[in-house]
């Protein structure tokens, strides 16, 4: 039995906080060519994740905030915002499932945020082709102030 529990969010979050993304996953799947993906991903805030899209395979994604406060947020192709919503558990706001196909992001908003998150497998590394080409690269001065940009435009 794989068990969620306090200490084990307590253990990513640390990962997370040390880790130079400022985010860290960890999974409950025996390797990356499982036919399905189970992960916790604790985020600090702001760290930045790529819009991108699961395609080639079709590929939908499910986050499910466990604790602090998550901004889901989903795409058009010209890299206009279409849907968000903040996840979290006090406010009622639990989870969200993102369709294939469709460009989209998460960002932490609080500390030691944790989601789990369900997808199919096999894991695929994000490429040029899934990443949105509007969207500044991981890493770059731009993503910085991109992703504060995301929050405010969000409302949030």
């Amino acid at each position: 039995m794989k068990k969620i529990t306090t200490k084990l969010l307590d253990e990513v979050s640390r990962k997370a906080i040390n880790s130079p993304r400022k985010r860290m996953n960890h999974n409950f799947h025996e390797d990356l060519g499982a036919a399905l993906q189970r992960l916790l991903n604790s985020m600090e805030p702001y760290s930045y994740v790529r819009p991108h899209r699961h395609a080639d395979p079709d590929r939908e994604e499910v986050f499910v905030v466990l604790r602090g406060t998550l901004l889901a947020i989903q795409f058009d192709d010209a890299g206009e915002i279409t849907d968000c919503i903040k996840l979290n558990a006090d406010e009622g706001n639990y989870g969200v499932e993102i369709p294939s196909r469709v460009y989209h992001t998460v960002i932490s908003l609080e500390p030691g945020s944790v989601a789990f998150e369900v997808k199919n497998g096999p894991f695929i590394p994000k490429t040029e082709g899934s990443s949105a080409p509007w969207a500044p690269a991981e890493g770059t001065p731009e993503a910085e102030m991109y992703v504060r940009e995301l929050v405010k435009r969000s409302g949030f």
